[in-house]
């Protein structure tokens, strides 16, 4: 019989508290791996178990039957449940005419043991939202505002949008869980080695609603010796590891999938048009080690749970918390004896930390930089063995991997500088406005590319409380 670990649990009965308190839409947060499904599939379980009926939403069409499967292994009476995609729950509750595609997703989401026979949604007496950092959207609300007294639950490891807002008009409370370093003390994720070589120059990308534009990352990324580094280092610093790679786009994912193989390294893309049956056999070969590379877009990301990943390597920039959370935490599944290994060849790293970070979430999303803050945020590169990781918070600093002693000049400046340890030596960042810079150094180089005087840097590092260092 599935059991929850104390920390699950725990979780569970601050859901129960906090309906009991008078809250409607709870949202659970917990890192990466930490056991969200399990969470959702016992509550599930205890409504279903009283007769009551239960709606779960999820964004992707391929993890109704992840959830299906996860909820019938734990006991939920699937009578009462129904799992579907957010799309088709919107059409029914708008009297539309289901799709083709949407009568089928409704069949596999019932298998057969769930009561759904008409075009409609029966009223549920729970809502539960998988990736609940997407419930903002149009065709979630249309959901939520049908039932307006239905209880509600989310989960999410990032409850923020792109933008940084958070998430307090379709929730009234988080519910934080134990952190991804106590997760990683705890066995309960696997540690890992952080490496960011520098592979990518971002500076002239364009943005678009808040993300890197695909086609200008295409330009950036479809160089034959960005290739040649990608493949360089995995060789170095993960041969033989299945991972799982995470391109631009899908052309991109295709050409990276070929320079794999070329270089004699089994690899393979899959996408959200690839034929269910063919990913199914695809997935399987990675699964079994006879696929060591799987090449995507952002399909292996939300809600995939591919347990077996050892690496994970970063060739999409992006500006979104969420997106950079989820991909690289994927090759953070516990088990005995593993190391993770994260490749980030386009200095995500600089924009959010490292995966582990200790982050503060607010239902009014990300509050404004405190300086205290931002030196809380550290992560070093090792210039030897390329190893990133966090820094102690005094002492001498030796990288963990190879023991390289950093000189005292550079602890000196990481003492004194906030935001200066997101900088990577040869990688170029990007800052699209001025709260995205940091640090002294930060304003005047965006003071440079704008051609703003250097008093206007100085300026407003005195207003934000930045520390100017001179040196």
């Amino acid at each position: 019989m599935n059991k929850l670990r104390p920390y699950q649990s725990d979780l569970v009965e601050q859901l129960r508290a906090a309906w009991r308190e008078g809250f409607k839409a709870p949202c659970i947060v917990l890192p990466c791996g930490g056991g969200k499904s399990c969470i959702l599939a016992e509550i599930a379980r205890r409504t279903t178990a009283n007769g009551k009926r239960v709606l779960f939403l999820v964004h992707r069409r391929e993890l109704v039957e992840q959830i299906i499967k996860t909820f019938v292994s734990w006991g939920v009476d699937m009578r009462f449940c129904e799992v579907m995609m957010v799309q088709t729950a919107a059409r029914l509750i708008l009297r539309e005419s289901p799709t083709q595609q949407s009568e089928a997703e409704l069949r596999r989401a019932g298998r057969g043991k769930s009561n759904l026979k008409s075009e409609k949604i029966l009223p549920p007496k729970l809502i539960m939202t998988d990736e609940n950092h997407h419930s903002p959207a149009a065709s979630y609300k249309k959901i939520y505002e049908k039932f307006p007294q239905t209880l509600r639950v989310g989960v999410t490891a990032t409850p923020t949008r792109l933008n940084g807002s958070g998430l307090a008009d379709v929730n009234d409370k988080l519910i934080i869980g134990v952190s991804a370093k106590w997760l990683i003390k705890n066995n309960c994720l696997a540690p890992y080695d952080y490496y960011a070589p520098d592979v990518a120059d971002l500076t002239g990308l364009k943005t678009k609603r808040g993300e890197y534009v695909t086609s200008d990352i295409e330009k950036a990324m479809i160089k034959k010796a960005v290739f040649g580094d990608v493949i360089a280092y995995y060789k170095r610093l993960a041969a033989g590891r299945k991972s799982i790679c995470y391109c631009a786009s899908i052309k991109h994912s295709m050409a990276m999938a070929e320079e794999f193989s070329a270089a004699g390294i089994s690899a393979a893309h899959i996408d959200g048009e690839t034929p269910a049956e063919e990913r199914a056999r695809i997935i399987s070969r990675f699964r079994s080690g006879e696929i060591r590379i799987l090449c995507n877009v952002d399909l292996i990301s939300e809600g995939f749970d591919v347990p077996d990943c050892e690496c994970a390597i970063l060739l999409r920039p992006t500006q979104s918390l969420t997106l950079y959370i989820q991909q690289s935490m994927r090759c953070m599944r516990y088990r005995e004896g593993k190391r993770a290994v994260i490749i980030d060849h386009v200095g995500n790293y600089a924009r959010f930390g490292l995966p582990d970070d200790d982050r503060e979430w607010s239902l009014e999303g990300k509050p404004k930089k405190r300086r205290e803050q931002q030196e809380n945020i550290k992560a070093k590169m090792c210039p030897e063995c390329f190893l990133t990781f966090s820094p102690p918070e005094t002492g001498e600093i030796i990288c963990p991997h190879c023991g390289y002693i950093f000189p005292q000049k550079e602890r000196r400046e990481i003492e004194q500088t906030t935001g200066e340890l997101h900088k990577i030596e040869g990688f170029k960042i990007r800052y699209d406005r001025p709260e995205d810079c940091n640090t002294y150094k930060e304003l005047l180089e965006y003071a440079k590319r704008h051609n703003y005087k250097a008093g206007w840097a100085y300026h407003m590092a005195v207003e934000r409380g930045i520390f100017i260092d001179r040196a």
